[in-house]
């Protein structure tokens, strides 16, 4: 996004207010204040990036603010919070002050008062920004859903082709809502290209989880990118365990001279180009004096992470294990579901090919560790941390461990929440592993059609089920119909009162289900 602005500008289509646009990215700045300046003021700042811009030319230039744009790409990788307080303040571009001081005040006003200023960030990231300070916010909602067709037909080259693979990827909510963002379109298509491309006989299934897309993107890297290197595992082993660093500290950018050097992979690096399967997992930018790398996509980062506690037993699953007890912030979510996910014979045999015997003592660990925490937290009243477990139990898609973390009695309760069509997915396919459930408790939880389709596997494992003032519309009625009226339905009772937009249509549609032989309703709301 932020070339196509600096493109733009330069060729005279757009932002044409601005005589000058200066872009400066979180990831170079952070090694402003390692080195010999701990402090510098702002023309410097520019000098830096822009040699050709001095004094007093680049005085010249900051003369007129309101005609600059300072572009700030990446606050997610930046290691500084940025600091509004009001304090000792630079208001003159050659007074010297920490950057992080110096990009803070160019935001409030209080330096080059009238420029503006356009920062980049992962969401993650926006709970240290102070958003009082901004004017406007934008969000990139990536592909619509007539995109993400278009996108996978261009992807497979043909039509007939891509719009089987999307039919495929539809029918799966967890896939199918990772489509909006372009690079999981990317990694979606790629894996499903491979494996509708393998002759039928020899395709095992497709994937239905997000561990197994990574595990069939990291098999399709390592057997289509081989290296010829005697020691790819110990490069795995030490790939992963640079992703759980920076999973683990929050950091998305590896310094050639610090991190890669440290975690042993400067010398498999050092090539002019990164050869092998890396340079298909690792990004490489050369900025300033030093040379970064990044994942290709942080999902990435963290699959390789969890990878790494099942390729080396000295990992210290006990003490990882203990972080996701106390870590609170969420860091550590996507991780866990890896781990879950990995736990499993069908990966072992998979992955194990290209990089070598999985621990099974780990998996082990990990599935009891996942149990135990499905039996607390299904008992306790949190109902964000059940949902969470339910996509752990999900990934692990281990019917026997689901139906003995849940159990037959259990009453789920996601009274007044939000949930997603992915959320509901997650709850359909697992309440469905349990093949019965005592009560399942909607109440006053807004539910689409798409969310009533996902749950429709899990509402007729369950006994009874509340829909209570879920803004159902008469559309949703012919999925609960169907929902009735299936052969294997254990439905005994529904609470369906204070939904005044099912209308007559959709009542006439729920009757049609009633009717049928194999409803097993007894009491209706």
């Amino acid at each position: 996004m932020v070339q196509k602005i600096m493109f733009d500008w330069a060729r005279g289509t757009q932002y044409q207010r601005f005589a000058f646009v200066f872009l400066f990215k979180f990831r170079e700045l952070n090694l402003l204040d390692t080195e010999t300046e701990p402090q510098m003021p702002l023309t410097r700042l520019i000098e830096r990036h822009y040699k050709y811009l001095n004094d007093p030319r680049l005085r010249e230039i900051l003369q007129k603010p309101e005609s600059l744009l300072f572009i700030f790409d990446g606050l997610d990788e930046y290691k500084h919070k940025l600091d509004f307080k009001p304090r000792n303040i630079p208001s003159d571009p050659v007074e010297s002050f920490p950057v992080h001081i110096l990009v803070s005040n160019l935001i409030r006003g209080t330096l080059l008062k009238g420029c503006t200023v356009l920062i980049t960030t992962r969401p993650t990231a926006l709970e240290s920004l102070n958003m009082e300070r901004v004017d406007q916010f934008a969000e990139i909602l990536g592909f619509f859903s007539e995109q993400r067709l278009m996108y996978f037909k261009k992807f497979f080259g043909d039509a007939d082709q891509g719009s089987g693979a999307f039919q495929y990827v539809e029918e799966n909510a967890i896939l199918y809502t990772m489509c909006f963002n372009p690079s999981y379109c990317w990694i979606i298509c790629s894996v499903l290209k491979s494996h509708f491309m393998t002759p039928e006989e020899e395709r095992g299934a497709a994937p239905r989880t997000v561990t197994e897309l990574f595990v069939m993107f990291l098999h399709n890297i390592l057997t289509n990118h081989k290296r010829e290197d005697k020691d790819q595992r110990g490069i795995l082993v030490n790939l992963g365990k640079i992703a759980y660093y920076g999973v683990a500290n929050r950091t998305l950018v590896f310094y050639d001279k610090f991190e890669m050097s440290t975690f042993g992979l400067q010398p498999v690096l050092s090539s002019p180009f990164l050869s092998g399967f890396l340079k298909e997992i690792l990004q490489r930018e050369s900025t300033l004096e030093h040379t970064t790398y990044t994942f290709y996509h942080l999902t990435l980062q963290e699959f390789m992470a969890a990878c790494s506690f099942y390729l080396d037993p000295s990992g210290g699953i006990e003490e990882l294990l203990e972080k996701l007890e106390s870590c609170e912030d969420g860091r550590f979510e996507i991780l866990t579901r890896f781990l879950a996910g990995l736990a499993r014979y069908s990966v072992f045999k998979t992955l194990g090919g290209v990089m070598g015997d999985f621990e099974r003592k780990t998996a082990k660990r990990i599935l009891e560790w996942v149990k135990q925490k499905a039996e607390e937290v299904l008992e306790g009243r949190d109902k964000r941390e059940a949902l969470r477990v339910c996509q752990w139990l999900y990934e692990t898609q281990n019917k026997k461990l689901i139906r003995d973390a849940i159990g037959k009695d259990l009453k789920m309760d996601f009274i007044r929440m939000t949930l997603s069509p992915l959320d509901c997915a997650v709850l359909g396919s697992v309440i469905s592993c349990c093949g019965e459930l005592e009560e399942l408790d909607l109440s006053e939880t807004p539910l689409t059609l798409e969310c009533i389709r996902r749950l429709a596997p899990g509402l007729i494992c369950c006994r009874c089920v509340n829909l209570f003032r879920c803004r159902l519309t008469s559309t949703c009625c012919s999925a609960l119909s169907s929902a009735l009226s299936s052969p294997h339905s254990r439905l005994t009772e529904l609470n369906l009162s204070n939904n005044k937009n099912m209308e007559n249509s959709g009542v006439d549609q729920l009757y049609e289900g009633l009717r049928i032989e194999n409803c097993k309703l007894e009491k209706l709301k």
